[in-house]
């Protein structure tokens, strides 16, 4: 049924582009792409015609649950088979698509007609080959008559049917005959052959594929038959091989096809040997990927078989293919030859032989023949040419001492010697010895090249006088002439050794200065002599060319003399040859633009070619409009497999299994098994799969921006690059649509296997198909409440961390290190990688703890990190064989160097002819590139067969070009390795970072050191600081080597000290590679990309201060320092800063990335200020100056990097140096000032535990300042806020001081200012405005300002002026709320925050207050000069004298009020009579004041209701008149009592007792001393005096008093404690006296307490991967408030060195014993092993021994045992 499926899907689309390229002509516009997308998608469901294919009526849910059913059953079969099912249903578009892509188009009737050819001629080759038992010759035999009677009878009524008389003919005959007929047919269409050209035709060989003409004829081949006797059946194997070398002619992918059989073709036969050579021919990958038994094989028939010209063609192809030389191939060859010795390399190097060479070049026959001795040996001498091509040192030294010097020049100079000898020897001595990678002194200091360049000008003068009669010429030798002489000729002198040598220069300008000028001579005019003959193809004369640039340019280098005429001609050649180039390329040019224009003469191959071209843009649109909607197929698959229960109903038992991990735990196990029954591609399924469970939020709108910049990174021409910033523009709108698509698809998948659920519900966190970033619900957990359902299948509630756990405990890891150990494919190790890259990602702890609880319990460890280390010596091996470098772009620019400075003036007047300059190389590029256009062009209209073949595979020459330094699976698979080896280090964890260093098993691979040798392999591994590492490292690798120094980082931060010392004293040259990264510039790699080589010096940056991070030794540092010169480390630090400020400059600033210049240089500053503690001369260069150039550099950097001193966990103290992160410079003055001076002191003394807990509110402020910045009009409010507060204060003493000298305001507006006195307030405006212009001075404005005021005074009004200066402090107070709150940020701390904050209210009260007084009452704004408290502290002070010990104040208060009451009481008891106290009455009028009177005051409106409380108590209803109340004052006393009542007592002892001087007795009635109550009266004062006024009141002064004078007490202590104690240490001034370090430099430099922050900070704002030992160390005690890591009494300068050299001597001993300890555990372990061994050996002797006779004594004591 699922069959079905796929095909009636295949068979819609045909008829969709069927319906398409018959609707759409060849000559149409643009296709609907949009409407073939409905269409197509049409095909799954989405219209009327296709509804959705349904299996159970419940949408497809019952299916699933059936398929997760089958896959937690213990059957493995029936398991593979569901997986299988289940991965297919959720793959249809991704199926459909790809089979899709293998439609072959029948456009043309002859394609027609080829196919029904080709289908009836394999039926029948299939049938043949299937019956080929019966009539298969196989010699006499009894059967064999009888068979064939039944043959003929068959063939007879074959004939009788046709009804044509034939001559009778035998079945075995018959099918000779139709075999050999099918076989031609079908070799004439893979190939097309004229009188000079064989062409491929890719079209036909593509269609003989995709019928599979390959197999039947495989097939055929392994038939067997009599090889001795049946010759009609070798004509048809003859043939059969033949089709074959046809079908993979040119063609990539049928040569991958026919790989496959390569077993088939191992043969010592010579037609297997011609069809090897077709499948590997031209084919890079095959070659590389070659076996060694391939290699030995074809050796091993040549020892065998005999010496067979084609067993060598073989291994000539497989050492170059593509024009690119492969080295491991080189040096597997050169070693079996070596080994296979004379029967293989046969070199007639001896007399006798030598004459023996001589007769066979003499002889006609040998010439001719094939296999003739003669061509074997120019073949085998052709074959170690080419494997020494590409500068390989390995081969060139073998075949130094196979083919010496000597022996070439006596062959080539003999006068017998054939050109094709002579091409095969000179070739080999190009390479060999001249183009050679090491230097070949022999070359250069003996006479044996001359002797060659004798001799080539008398080759060069037969090949010039051979002109006239050009078909008696010999192509041969002009071959020789023009290719291999021109060739050897030009490497030879533009060697780079012989400019790298001086003695060799010296040396060789003498040899041709003295002796063989001559030669020399004629050489240059006999190479333009053979320029000038008519018979030269293009590429013939361009090496001519470059062969007479080179001669001349020597000739002139070493001041040769030259004859006059001939250095003439050589001029006037080199200009005519350039104007030629410039004619030539804008003929070109002219071509490439005017081809696209030019109507094509064949017709139908126009048609033919737009017809693929449709059916190509189809097929490429319908991938990309379907790529998000596989995408979201994949992602529901994923979250089947990852939440399977969601499918089962509640309450059921595949549910409750599932949940309990059932389903992945089996998922899990059975890919172990899958893997053992050979399933890998299922396998890899499974694997790509729960890789993906733990991806993170990446949807399909990401990966196409990823796929668009890949294509993008390819260079386009000028043309192209307006379309392509089009397509940018486009590309955004293009993302949306396809993230709406792929929702959509998703969405509807959901619903219809898990019902209707949100689109929240699905998980957000792993596959979603957003592109924008994390929603809520993939970081936070869900609420409680909502539908089941979509609570649990959220899968964005799990972070990554709990899916990873999750999948770890159902044995995720477990598989991995199986897969790891047992895996025989690369793509399934490669996989497993990837799972176990994703299962550790973000350093999950609780996954590095299962990886080596596995390892080290069962015993694993040493067959897992076996395989690791075996890949990697692999990989190492596989860059020494096929890494090349070009030293001659080394040499020619040291050539360029050496010219310019040497050659005079006058001689540099000739260089623009020569040299080509940046416009000039432009200029050919785009020339070449046109070429290419118009030759592709011609090509496409003159045979488009061969055009459209290319999209089968077959690369382009740029894609070629672009895969030079593309790197082997070998290598690139190191990749992930050294990523994984990463990951199982991250966060530090110890155990696994000695663990890659030593398992403690028999036999110990140390990766380490083997990460370390892979680095100084893949970096060129001879190089060090030599300067070569631009030539090793490219794009293609230098990702590759980023790892591996991250991975290297890794392995020793923490620190673990074993690592660091594994790597600084390990025997390679890593140290010195890595040293060499950061001085060194890496070019070319740095013209094109400098942020890939930023990106390299900033981890090897990294990985230097990992090798020395926290050591209290000097030994690795000075390991670093040896090959290191410190004004080659600075100069890179200001190289890298000037570069960073020329990126800011234009606009590019790239300071918030990791690998920003300035970032990276900052980087290798600390790395330079952490050796200059070994190094004193580094120590002062980093000290700026500030007169040498570069030094704001150093101050840059200075000013942006920090120490601090920590304490471990075993109380040694650390320093550490780090960069102050950018969000620390948001910091303002204020809130430095404000800690600096409020931080408290805990009961140790110290503020640290203060100070630490207000960095967070400190770190929130950086954030909020560095917000700020953003809002420039909000920003520069903020960072004035003292001023507008200065101002606000300032208008409020100048409104109360108006107010208080001319309140009322009435006088002062009917006064006129006077001529003199208005002229002058004028003058003195205008002076003080022209001072403030011309000096912006603070007093200057103060007078403007106080000018300008007077002048509004006596200009408008006093009123009017100070509502202007009330509304102007409004505004300026408004700015100054909008400051603060700016400065704070008080909004973003929510509504309580801003409550609760005191100092927002009181500016929001004071804001109110100034309103009040602008619209209420003048009066007002005297409130506004309590803001003088606010901003003094001493005023503050006052107060707080009274508030702080504000309680015991009060509770006095309290007592003397009791007192009062008490007295009070007795008062009213005893001396009521005496409380008789003098009053003045107010006379009538003040008592009822006239209300309409205009003058009535604000005191009068308030106190008017109150005037009769004033009286003595009675009634106020009845108004007294006046006149009465007048004569009764006069005549009655003024006096009243005040003690009637009780509560009047109270009143009367409160207010005039405690007011009086002695007390109440001062205001009562003076007794007499007869009164009987004279004695109690008196002790009643003196009581009261005593009591309250003396002791209660200045109890209550005394407090104030005390609490001021400690308030400044502590003021001054608290300013003593700032001035001689550190903030952090807590260590006194006096206890750096007479030491190295002050007291000022300490609290500067060492313990800053503003460096404590900014590390406080840098742990915050950086990602915990990214931790340094030190800073992991801080990040946990942080995260538990522990403050331990800070020093408290110490310092590390106050540690005398001999107490240091003390704690270090007696730590290294203590790590000796340590190692020796261990050492003596391994050696007893392993004497007890040996022990056991020898036991068991005696024990089995002697049972030896009583089995049988004793053995017989040796007599020869040498002999062994």
């Amino acid at each position: 049924m699922t069959e079905g499926v796929p095909k009636l899907q295949k068979s819609c689309h045909l008829s969709l582009i069927q319906s398409y390229l018959s609707t759409y002509s060849c000559f149409s516009g643009a296709l609907d792409f949009e409407h073939i997308e409905e269409q197509a998608e049409g095909i799954f469901g989405g219209s009327e015609e296709n509804t959705p294919l349904d299996l159970d009526d419940h949408g497809g849910r019952t299916f699933l649950r059936v398929l997760l059913h089958l896959t937690m059953h213990d059957y493995p079969p029936l398991v593979s088979g569901a997986l299988q099912l289940l991965f297919r249903h959720f793959s249809q578009r991704q199926e459909v698509l790809q089979a899709f892509k293998q439609v072959q188009l029948l456009v043309t009737s002859q394609d027609v007609d080829n196919y029904k050819q080709i289908k009836q001629d394999l039926d029948q080759l299939r049938s043949i080959v299937e019956k080929s038992e019966l009539w298969v010759y196989k010699g006499q035999s009894p059967d064999e008559t009888m068979d064939g009677a039944q043959g003929e009878n068959e063939h007879k009524k074959k004939e009788e049917g046709h009804g044509k008389p034939q001559k009778y003919e035998s079945t075995s005959s018959y099918n000779y005959r139709v075999m050999k007929e099918i076989l031609l047919r079908l070799s004439k269409l893979c190939v097309q052959e004229s009188i000079s050209v064989r062409k491929n035709r890719k079209q036909q060989q593509r269609l003989l594929r995709n019928m599979g003409a390959h197999t039947v004829v495989l097939e055929l081949l392994q038939i067997p038959y009599e090889k001795a006797e049946d010759t009609r059946m070798q004509e048809i194997m003859k043939l059969a091989h033949e089709f074959l070398q046809n079908f993979c002619a040119g063609n990539q992918q049928n040569q991958a096809l026919l790989h496959k059989h390569i077993n088939l073709f191992l043969n010592p036969g010579i037609l297997e040997a011609v069809t090897m050579q077709h499948i590997f021919m031209n084919n890079f990958q095959l070659c590389s990927e070659i076996n060694e038994r391939v290699v030995q094989h074809f050796v091993h028939c040549i020892e065998t078989h005999g010496r067979n010209v084609q067993y060598i063609k073989f291994l000539q192809t497989i050492v170059k293919a593509e024009g690119k030389f492969i080295k491991k191939c080189q040096d597997m060859v050169m070693a079996e030859l070596v080994n296979a010795g004379e029967d293989v390399l046969v070199f007639y190097n001896d007399r006798a032989s030598f004459q023996t060479l001589v007769q066979m070049m003499r002889s006609e026959r040998d010439r001719m023949d094939e296999n003739s001795p003669l061509m074997y040996h120019i073949h085998l001498v052709e074959l170690l040419a080419v494997c020494t091509e590409g500068k390989n040192v390995y081969t060139e030294i073998k075949c130094n001492s196979l083919l010496p010097l000597d022996d070439i020049v006596r062959v080539v100079t003999h006068e017998d010697c054939i050109p094709e000898v002579k091409i095969a020897y000179i070739n080999f001595l190009n390479h060999c010895y001249v183009d050679t990678e090491v230097e070949m002194k022999e070359i250069y200091t003996s006479n044996h090249m001359w002797k060659l360049f004798e001799n080539f000008l008398v080759d060069i003068c037969r090949a010039c006088n051979n002109t006239s009669d050009r078909k008696h010429a010999d192509s041969i030798l002009e071959k020789y002439v023009t290719e291999i002489v021109m060739s050897i000729v030009t490497t030879f002198f533009s060697s780079p050794f012989s400019d790298q040598s001086t003695t060799l220069q010296t040396l060789i300008l003498i040899i041709i200065k003295e002796t063989r000028q001559p030669v020399f001579v004629q050489l240059l005019q006999g190479v333009f002599r053979v320029y000038h003959c008519n018979w030269l193809m293009p590429s013939q004369k361009a090496s001519v060319e470059s062969c007479i640039r080179v001669l001349s340019d020597v000739a002139k280098s070493r001041a040769i003399a030259i004859p006059v005429d001939l250095d003439s001609q050589v001029n006037n050649l080199f200009l005519k040859s350039h104007n030629i180039v410039q004619k030539t390329a804008m003929n070109w040019r002219m071509t490439a633009r005017n081809a696209a224009r030019r109507d094509s003469v064949l017709a139908a191959s126009r048609d033919y070619r737009n017809i693929i071209e449709r059916l190509q843009d189809i097929v490429s649109a319908l991938e990309d409009r379907l790529r998000p909607l596989v995408q979201a197929e994949l992602s529901v698959l994923v979250d089947v497999l990852h939440r399977p229960e969601l499918l089962f109903p509640e309450n059921t038992d595949a549910r409750r299994k599932c949940e309990s991990g059932g389903f992945i735990c089996k998922l899990i196990k059975h890919t172990k098994q899958l893997l053992e029954e050979n399933e890998e591609k299922l396998c890899i399924k499974v694997l790509q799969t729960l890789r993906e469970m733990m991806t993170k939020d990446r949807g399909y709108g990401e990966k196409l921006i990823t796929i668009e910049l890949d294509n993008a990174e390819l260079p386009q021409p000028p043309e192209l690059e307006s379309s392509v910033e089009e397509l940018d523009q486009s590309l955004p709108q293009r993302q949306l649509e396809d993230h709406k698509r792929g929702e959509a698809l998703r969405q509807l998948l959901v619903n219809r296997y898990y019902g209707n659920v949100r689109p929240a519900g699905r998980r957000e966190s792993l596959t979603s198909f957003g592109n924008g970033p994390l929603s809520a619900g993939g970081t936070s957990k869900a609420g409680g409440g909502g539908s089941s359902v979509s609570s649990s299948m959220n899968r964005g509630e799990m972070s990554l961390a709990d899916v990873q756990c999750h999948l770890d405990k159902e044995g995720a890891s477990n598989l991995v290190i199986d897969l790891i150990m047992n895996a025989t494919s690369d793509r399934v190790f490669h996989e497993s990688i990837l799972l176990a890259i994703a299962l550790l990602e973000g350093g999950n702890t609780t996954i590095q703890h299962s990886f080596f609880c596995r390892l080290t319990e069962d015993k694993k460890s040493e067959k897992f990190f076996k395989v690791f280390y075996d890949r990697m010596k692999v990989a190492q091996q596989e860059i020494k064989a096929t890494v090349t470098v070009n030293t001659s772009d080394l040499g020619n620019k040291k050539k360029d160097e050496d010219t310019d400075r040497d050659v005079p003036v006058r001689k540099r007047v000739r260089e623009p002819m020569t040299q080509i300059t940046e416009e000039v190389r432009d200029q050919l590029l785009e020339a070449s590139t046109a070429t290419r256009k118009a030759y592709n062009t011609y090509r496409r209209e003159a045979d488009p067969d061969d055009h459209f073949s290319t999209g089968d595979g077959a690369q382009s020459a740029a894609d070629k070009n672009r895969d030079e330094l593309e790197m082997s699976a070998v290598i690139t698979i190191m990749q992930p390795i050294l990523r994984f080896l990463q990951l199982l280090c991250e966060n530090h964890n110890r155990d696994l970072q000695n663990f890659l260093r030593c398992q403690n098993n028999k036999t110990n691979y140390n990766l380490v050191c083997e990460t370390l040798q892979f680095l100084d392999c893949i970096c060129g591994s001879t190089t060090g600081g030599l300067g070569l590492l631009g030539l090793y490292i490219n794009e293609k690798n230098v990702a590759l080597i980023n790892q591996t120094l991250e991975s290297l980082t890794e392995y020793c931060q923490g620190p673990c000290h074993e690592n660091q010392n594994c790597i600084a004293t390990h025997e390679s040259n890593g140290i010195d590679i890595i040293t060499a990264l950061i001085l060194n510039d890496i070019n070319p790699l740095g013209k094109k990309r400098m942020d890939l080589v930023l990106e390299l010096k900033n981890n090897a940056s990294k990985l230097l201060l990992a090798i020395m991070e926290s050591r209290h030794d000097s030994e690795n540092a000075e390991r670093i320092l040896y090959n290191m010169r410190p004004k080659e480390l600075v100069e890179v630090i200001k190289k890298a800063y000037m570069q960073g400020e020329v990126e800011f400059e234009d606009g590019e600033n790239g300071e918030d990335l990791a690998a920003s210049p300035r970032n990276v240089g900052h980087n290798i500053y600390i790395l330079a200020h952490q050796l200059a503690r070994h190094n004193k001369e580094l120590q002062n260069m980093l000290k700026p100056g500030g007169q040498v150039e570069g030094d704001e550099a150093l101050e840059f950097y200075a000013k942006h990097t920090a120490q601090i001193e920590i304490v471990r966990l075993d109380r040694t103290m650390e320093q550490i140096v780090f960069p102050v992160p950018s969000i620390c410079e948001f910091l303002t003055k204020e809130s430095k000032l404000r800690i600096y001076y409020t931080t408290e002191r805990d009961e140790q003394g110290s503020k640290i535990n203060d100070f630490f807990m207000k960095s967070e509110d400190l770190f929130n402020e950086m954030n909020w300042q560095k917000k700020l910045r953003a809002q420039p009009v909000l920003y520069w409010c903020a960072r004035n806020m003292s001023f507008w507060s200065s101002i606000s204060f300032n208008l409020a003493v100048l409104m109360n001081l108006l107010v208080a000298f001319f309140y009322p305001f009435e006088g002062v507006r009917e006064d006129t200012l006077e001529t003199h006195l208005s002229v002058l307030l004028w003058t003195a405006m205008l002076i003080s405005l022209a001072i403030v212009i011309a000096l912006p001075k603070p007093h200057g404005i103060r007078a403007l300002i106080a000018s300008t005021i007077l002048r509004l005074i006596f200009s408008v009004g006093l009123q009017p002026t100070l509502f202007l200066l009330g509304a102007f402090n409004v505004c300026n107070k408004t700015i100054f709320v909008m400051s603060f709150v700016g400065n704070c940020g008080t909004f973003t701390r929510g509504y309580k925050a801003m409550i609760l904050d005191v100092e927002f209210l009181y500016h929001l009260l004071y804001l109110l207050i100034c309103a009040m007084g602008l619209f209420v009452h003048e009066f007002f704004y005297s409130l506004l000069l309590f803001d003088l408290v606010y901003r003094e502290e001493t005023l503050l002070n006052v107060i707080k004298s009274v508030t702080r010990n504000g309680r015991s104040i009060i509770l006095t208060a309290v007592l003397a009020l009791i007192l009062v009451y008490l007295f009070s009481i007795v008062g009213y008891l005893f001396f009521k009579d005496d409380f008789i106290l003098e009053v003045d009455k107010l006379p009538n009028e003040t008592l009822l004041p006239d209300r309409t009177d205009s003058g009535e005051t604000m005191t009068g409106e308030f106190l008017y209701s109150d005037v009769c409380k004033a009286g003595s108590g009675e009634n106020c209803s009845s108004v007294i008149p006046s006149k009465e109340l007048i004569s009764e004052e006069n005549e009655e006393e003024n006096k009243e009592h005040t003690c009637e009542t009780l509560l009047m007592c109270i009143v009367t002892v409160l207010s005039h007792g405690l007011r009086s001087g002695g007390g109440v007795g001062d205001v009562l009635r003076k007794p007499s001393k007869e009164e009987p109550l004279f004695a109690a009266r008196v002790i009643y004062d003196l009581l009261f005096f005593f009591m309250v006024i003396i002791i209660v009141l200045n109890l209550i002064f005394g407090v104030i008093i005390d609490t001021f004078a400690d308030l400044r007490s502590e003021k001054q202590k608290k300013e003593e404690i700032l001035k001689t104690t550190c903030f952090i240490c807590g260590l006194e001034r006096d206890k750096f006296d007479n030491k190295t370090v002050t007291f000022e430099e300490h609290i500067k430099e060492e313990h800053n307490m503003w460096h404590y922050l900014c590390f406080i900070v840098l742990v915050k704002v950086k990602d915990s991967t990214e931790y340094t030992g030190p800073e992991s160390y801080v990040a946990e005690m942080i995260k538990e408030r522990n403050l331990d890591w800070f020093p408290r009494m110490r310092a590390m300068s106050l540690v005398s060195s001999d107490s240091e050299g003390e704690q270090n001597e007696l730590r290294n001993l203590q790590e000796k014993l340590e190692s020796t300890m261990k050492l003596v555990t391994n050696l007893s372990g392993q004497l007890s092993e040996l022990k056991d061994q020898m036991t068991e050996q005696r024990k089995q002797k002697q049972r030896i021994g009583l089995l049988g006779h004793p053995p017989p004594m040796n007599v020869n004591p040498q002999q062994p045992a």
